[in-house]
């Protein structure tokens, strides 16, 4: 009798493991805009860093966007394959690069859209799927630049459509941020826009102050990384419903 008790206990138990949620991973890798910042450089906040916050605890973001990165020179380093390691089936990865690739004089970031630049993202997408897990392209985030007319100007040439040529093509999941953001941007106009980017008074770590059109302040991180949360929220995915309300 105790041995089968001690047999069910085990069933029991070995059931009960079974059946628990498992955690959905959502890895980030991008750039500057999406990566997490350091104190000293605070109201400065990618989107990234933010984006726990629209999801309940069945998911854990990872975000390894960093500073400075395109395509071509997060493979490079290795980083990619870093996430790759422990990437597990069920999980999601968010690919947003473009700011960076656009550096023609920088070699090391460099990437043509139609070429090195797609060839870099189908790379992310293709490993990913072979893990199991989900990818889902993104555009890049718009800078704030507008013109004498009051019109916000789009500065990232022919890597917007690179990406949505390639989500197309390979059928990714994918969200359009250089259009959700330009909407989202434009109507608030020229001066009042400066709040959601980098735009600071003088202070003593920065004695001119900064006026930055490409990186967020926390005000514009959490616009951004709601945006993409309310994307995902109408996608027919797991990741859909662990976005909160």
């Amino acid at each position: 009798m105790k041995k089968l008790s001690f047999l069910q206990l085990l069933i029991w138990s070995l059931f009960l493991g079974c059946s628990a949620p498992k955690t959905i991973t959502a890895y980030m890798i991008g750039d500057s805009t999406m990566a997490n910042k350091i104190a000293e450089v605070y109201p400065e906040t990618g989107w990234g860093q933010v984006f726990q916050d629209y999801f309940d605890s069945g998911v854990k973001v990872s975000n390894h966007a960093m500073n400075g990165r395109s395509s071509k020179s997060f493979l490079a380093e290795g980083r990619w394959k870093v996430i790759l390691d422990s990437l597990k089936r069920g999980d999601f990865v968010f690919i947003q690069f473009g700011h960076n690739d656009e550096k023609m004089d920088k070699p090391l970031l460099y990437t043509d859209p139609q070429t090195t630049y797609q060839q870099n993202l189908k790379k992310y997408v293709t490993e990913t799927r072979k893990k199991g897990a989900t990818p889902i392209l993104l555009t890049p985030i718009v800078r704030r630049k507008f013109d004498v007319a009051g019109k916000l100007v789009d500065t990232h040439g022919k890597y917007p459509e690179a990406v949505r040529e390639l989500a197309s093509r390979l059928k990714v999941k994918f969200i359009d941020m250089q259009v959700l953001t330009f909407n989202l941007v434009e109507p608030m106009g020229d001066e009042p826009s400066k709040k959601i980017y980098l735009w600071t008074p003088p202070d003593q770590k920065f004695p001119e102050g900064r006026k930055d059109d490409t990186h967020l302040s926390v005000e514009g991180a959490k616009a951004f990384a709601g945006t993409v949360a309310r994307e995902v929220s109408r996608m027919k995915v797991s990741l859909a419903k662990h976005v909160r309300n």
